[in-house]
């Protein structure tokens, strides 16, 4: 009762403070900024009910706008710039609700509706955090997506797929989630089946390459008890396929800038970023940072054959980093960003610096896989894995937003995240959100702009 107490006071607090950053920005970046030029005018027009116009520059469907309308017409409020990122920042207050309700899931706990300590720390990670006070999409794509896996889960099946559609109208990729919405809901009910052959899923720790193979022909034999539940999933596919034909794409609008590709370090980019932010859930375990390393460190090189698996697949990350890495002209040419300086400063200072980084990115990887793989069989932790590839494989661009569901989806599934540990996330995420908000606000060069993820 404690816990649920002090949730809901931080979660009071979480929305008072979000309501005061609102206002923060709305005095201080009086004009649409850096993406915003792009979506508000459209937004404005369908407050108008200009429903035919659409700026072809525009990449994402038309989610957001017609959240903003919905919004707009129930409340009566009038449609500006304030008010259409009051939009966001309303999606961003419903996010502790939702993931109070994932972390349950996750967990194996009973679910409440007053949010978590843990699901108002991990709220204000700094990316939803900082997107949650611009017209971006990004927070109310998150919500959106949570809201799918979340239905999903309670066997809601037909209202998983209606916001499983919902979703995709506020990002494409999002149809990548709709699948792992199914996928995550429906392992644990092939584990409890009763009175028919169980699925051959073991404990991730104990499993070995071949189990994997023995798992993937169990799953097939499953397809049968699969098929009637997937049938709502399969018709947002179908839909989707659809959207892909007559577009003739998955991007809208600005297809020359965001041509679909295979940049595999984008997935090394991922994992350091979600370490380097991360850290708390991570090292901070119960089990503590020193036998992290002393776990991480045995996977390396515990074995003969462990070195030559990492020594293999090392040498196999440096000609992906050779042959898949990006020079993308936004990320060359955009100084507001503030992986334009890690890119020039770190990545381009020498030939070698991107090659330096492949043992760290091993690392980082095995250290999650110990945090999320605890107590969980071997489908269960390669399910999300699965879906971040083609999530984030084709993305050209180095844009720490494309990083957000994941992150958070990853992050979620670390289910012994201790007091302290949840402490020094809480500080840390609030140190990163102070920092970033103020630069942006308060320290705008002349002509460069704010600076921004």
């Amino acid at each position: 009762m404690l816990s649920m107490s002090l949730g809901g006071t931080l979660y009071l607090v979480y929305c008072g403070v979000a309501v005061s950053v609102l206002l923060a920005f709305d005095s201080e970046v009086l004009d649409p900024y850096m993406d915003e030029p792009f979506h508000v005018p459209q937004a404005l027009a369908y407050c108008r009910g200009e429903w035919s116009t659409w700026d072809p520059k525009l990449t994402t469907p038309p989610g957001l706008y017609i959240l903003s309308v919905l919004l707009h017409r129930i409340f009566g409020f009038a449609c500006s710039l304030w008010t259409l990122r009051a939009t966001v920042t309303f999606t961003l207050t419903i996010l502790p609700l939702l993931l109070t309700q994932l972390l349950a899931f996750h967990q194996r706990r009973p679910s409440f509706l007053c949010p978590t300590v843990e699901a108002v720390v991990l709220s204000t990670f700094p990316l939803a955090w900082f997107y949650g006070f611009l017209y971006y999409t990004d927070v109310s794509s998150l919500v959106s997506v949570l809201a799918t896996i979340l239905f999903s889960t309670r066997g809601q099946h037909g209202r998983a797929a209606v916001f499983g559609v919902i979703s995709c109208f506020f990002r494409q990729t999002n149809i990548i989630w709709v699948l792992y919405a199914f996928c995550v809901s429906h392992l644990p009910c092939l584990h409890s089946n009763r009175g028919k052959e169980p699925l051959y899923d073991p404990p991730a720790f104990a499993a070995r390459p071949g189990d994997l193979v023995r798992s993937i022909f169990s799953l097939f034999n499953k397809l049968s008890e699969l098929l009637p539940p997937f049938v709502p999933y399969m018709l947002v596919l179908a839909g989707f396929g659809g959207f892909v034909f007559w577009n003739g794409g998955v991007v809208l609008g600005d297809k020359a800038n965001h041509v679909p590709v295979m940049h595999v370090p984008q997935l090394y980019y991922f994992i350091a970023f979600a370490t380097i932010l991360g850290w708390p859930a991570v090292v901070l375990a119960q089990d503590g940072p020193r036998r992290l390393m002393l776990a991480v460190t045995t996977r390396m090189f515990g074995s003969t054959r462990r070195v030559i698996v990492t020594t293999f697949l090392a040498a196999m990350m440096a000609i992906s980093v050779n042959l898949f890495t990006i020079h993308h002209p936004f990320l060359l040419s955009d100084n507001r960003h503030y992986t334009f300086y890690v890119w020039r400063r770190v990545f381009m200072r020498h030939p070698i610096m991107p090659y330096l980084f492949i043992p760290g990115y091993q690392a980082c990887a095995w250290a999650w896989w110990l945090r999320v793989a605890r107590n969980r069989s071997l489908l269960q932790t390669l399910v999300l894995p699965l879906a971040i590839v083609p999530t984030l494989l084709p993305t050209p661009l180095l844009e720490p937003r494309y990083f957000l569901i994941p992150y958070i989806l990853m992050r979620a599934q670390v289910a012994d995240v201790g007091r302290s540990a949840l402490v020094v996330e809480g500080l840390w995420y609030a140190a990163v959100n102070v920092v970033t908000t103020y630069v942006f606000l308060y320290k705008e060069r002349p002509g460069v702009g704010r600076f921004m993820w």
